[in-house]
């Protein structure tokens, strides 16, 4: 494994990290959800084109039997963009990214209802360690329940769960001889293309407006670098090193960059039962990681 390409992971983990600084900029600024999701993934195209010509243009090429596979992706990364935009707006920067990484957890309990794939103890206590963190930094141990936004923490939930469905859908399409970069484009075409009917045009219109250069740069940034970027840098990096240890990598960086932009930001200071349990949740995911990779 040539070093340098660790990089790579990181950096899609820390761009991934930083959507909640984009989310809640143009939250703020009265672009709902569908409208903010819209110009998301319709700017992502470009950038994602041009990965693909870059790679082999023949990766736009598909087969009928795939489009199922691309659809439930699709709904997966709507899911998935809804739930964690909530949760972004409501909790924690640090706490949304964490419950979103919850799921590798998901993926576990579904391959076991779904294919009967043994859990060990091991992964057992390192799910009970993972929950027992996450709880920990809802700060429900030093707060009264009516202080946690409880919408924020089931859209977070929610978040991990569209993810992991994602990542088993995105698996099955991989294994049938498509490429991520196939997957991600037309499943970012058949969003865009759904969106259209619900986005909220003269909401963009009357962002852009009020400052035309600046606004067009930072839609463009947040399309790229907190979506399209990150994923192209996560499968460059498959490239060099192996698929676990790149997403062990991205598992840990992109809750440690929301952790710092909502301290740097938004002044979001965690307590240290917070703080204790970011760390006991990222390293239990990390093991769990750890575990598959070393079984594949």
């Amino acid at each position: 494994m040539k070093k340098i390409y660790l990089i790579l992971p990181i950096l899609a983990g820390l761009m991934f990290g930083s959507s909640g600084i984009f989310v809640r900029t143009l939250t703020q600024n009265g672009i709902d959800s569908t409208t903010l999701l819209f110009l998301r993934f319709s700017i992502a195209i470009i950038p994602l084109l041009i990965a693909i010509f870059l790679t082999d243009a023949k990766l736009l090429k598909i087969e009928l039997k795939d489009i199922p596979l691309f659809l439930l992706c699709a709904i997966c990364i709507v899911g998935l963009n809804i739930c964690y935009n909530e949760s972004m707006n409501t909790v924690p920067l640090s706490l949304a990214a964490v419950l979103l990484s919850l799921a590798p957890i998901y993926v576990l309990i579904l391959a076991y209802i779904l294919f009967r794939e043994n859990i060990t103890a091991k992964k057992l206590i390192c799910m009970a360690l993972a929950i027992f963190g996450c709880i920990l930094m809802t700060g429900v141990l030093e707060s009264n329940l009516s202080d946690i936004p409880l919408l924020g923490i089931i859209s977070g939930i929610g978040a991990g769960l569209f993810w992991a469905i994602y990542l088993m859908a995105s698996k099955k399409s991989i294994e049938n001889g498509n490429h991520t970069y196939t997957i991600l484009i037309y499943s970012i075409v058949f969003i865009s293309i759904a969106l259209i009917p619900f986005t909220n045009f003269s909401q963009i219109t009357g962002f852009i407006s009020i400052n035309p250069l600046g606004a067009i740069i930072f839609l463009i940034i947040h399309s790229t670098f907190s979506f399209a970027l990150p994923y192209i840098l996560s499968t460059v990096s498959l490239k060099y090193i192996d698929s676990g240890v790149s997403s062990i990598i991205m598992s840990g960086a992109e809750p440690f960059a929301a952790l710092t932009f909502g301290f740097l930001i938004y002044s979001e200071v965690p307590t240290f039962l917070m703080f204790c349990g970011f760390l006991l949740t990222i390293i239990s995911i990390m093991i769990i990681g750890k575990k598959e990779n070393a079984k594949n």
